[in-house]
């Protein structure tokens, strides 16, 4: 008589209880559309091409978000709030934003913390522009934000925004450290709320630079040069590079006008 056969190669034969308890429990939903619909979300993914992007927008999102890298130099009294949040006793470094990097080339969050001056504003613009997209932009302080007690001075910007667009302001005079926190916070709420598909640096035509400011006997955004023609008349006056970017769209205040009037009147003293 053969031996039996080794237990390896023996046919797998259920109990013939289980087996009925597995029928009626199949019978139990086997007319439940909804029953079956949530067995097959669980064991397939079924999804829309919104619902992929939306996925795709919260690992992305996430990633940006905890990894922020702010751009290393400071203006007035407000950047010594900035060195103590990165100190150990309020640790940015908690919310991945404590590496800040010496280079714009590697940063990704500019925080303008100080009095903003007409010679300063050339240098963060040149310094906006090198930084890759996505960046964003941190206004600390009252200074910052619209020119705090010296606003309205002679060397004094009356806020950053009017060159560079800002995502936060953080106001204050200073800011404390907790202050300057919640304002990183609030930057990364707004990060999770964004969509690749929305995106300005995802968009189809690029970003142009924004032109930096010219220095003189007072301070000149190229983006505003057809309004002080169309305000001044003859700008002969102005440097030679004022001629760049002289066809692009832009706005002139009053103030602007009348202190490039003074420009040219002191030009024309000079000149005589």
């Amino acid at each position: 008589m053969a031996d039996a056969a080794p237990s390896q190669f023996r046919t797998p034969t259920l109990d013939p209880d289980v087996l009925e308890s597995w029928e009626r429990y199949v019978a139990r939903f086997e007319g439940d559309e909804d029953f079956i619909q949530k067995q097959v979300e669980q064991s397939v993914m079924v999804t829309t091409f919104d619902r992929l992007v939306g996925m795709v927008d919260g690992v992305y999102n996430w990633g940006r978000r905890s990894s922020l890298w702010p751009l290393q130099f400071g203006l007035a009294c407000c950047a010594i709030e900035m060195i103590s949040t990165a100190a150990s006793r309020f640790d940015i470094d908690r919310f991945g934003a404590g590496l800040f990097r010496p280079s714009p080339r590697q940063a990704d969050l500019m925080i303008v913390s100080g009095t903003v001056t007409k010679k300063m504003v050339p240098q963060i613009v040149r310094l906006w522009n090198q930084m890759p997209e996505p960046r964003y932009c941190l206004s600390m302080g009252a200074c910052a934000t619209g020119g705090g007690p010296f606003k309205e001075g002679y060397n004094v910007v009356s806020g950053i925004d009017k060159f560079i667009p800002v995502d936060v302001y953080v106001p204050g005079c200073p800011p404390t450290p907790q202050a300057l926190l919640h304002g990183l916070m609030t930057l990364q709420r707004k990060i999770d709320g964004q969509s690749i598909r929305e995106v300005s640096w995802y968009a189809r035509d690029p970003r142009p630079e924004v032109p930096v400011p010219i220095l003189g006997p007072d301070l000149v955004d190229l983006r505003r040069i057809p309004e002080i023609r169309a305000r001044a008349g003859d700008v002969a006056e102005l440097p030679a590079d004022a001629a760049v970017g002289a066809d692009d769209a832009g706005g002139m205040t009053d103030e602007m006008a009348e202190r490039l009037a003074v420009w040219r009147e002191r030009a024309a003293t000079k000149n005589a």
